[in-house]
């Protein structure tokens, strides 16, 4: 089922947000290769906040959309699983950095959700 999650944090200056991260923050990471951090993050909870078009963007000058990603260990299982529960999915994509699809929510939102084929930093956490 679901054991972790991925966040991306897309970044203007990714060396220097890394940095920050590991140095600043202090979360400790893997390195999924060629350089490339995955940080291990704090426990986390989700909250889930109604929006309108203007609350879609962001809530403060600065903050960025987010997406969300939730790991897996094994994507068919996973899916086999959320079916039973009536979960729909987006076709499933075989990408470089993991076996991927998208969970939709009631609300028409969707959450990715894959199998990592690059380390991971949940343990680390």
């Amino acid at each position: 089922m679901i054991n972790g999650t991925h966040f991306p944090l897309y970044s203007k200056n990714p060396e220097s947000d890394r940095a920050f991260l590991r140095d600043v923050l202090g979360f400790r990471s893997v390195d999924a290769g060629r350089g490339w951090l995955i940080f291990a993050l704090p426990p986390a909870e989700i909250a889930v906040h109604p929006s309108d078009e203007a609350s879609a963007r962001n809530t403060d000058e600065g903050v960025v959309a987010a997406a969300l990603y939730l790991l897996c260990d094994d994507l068919k299982s996973t899916m086999r699983s959320l079916k039973a529960k009536k979960a729909s999915f987006t076709p499933v994509e075989d990408a470089p950095w993991g076996i991927v699809t998208t969970l939709s929510l009631p609300s028409g939102a969707k959450i990715g959700l894959y199998q990592p084929k690059h380390p991971t930093a949940v343990e680390l956490g």
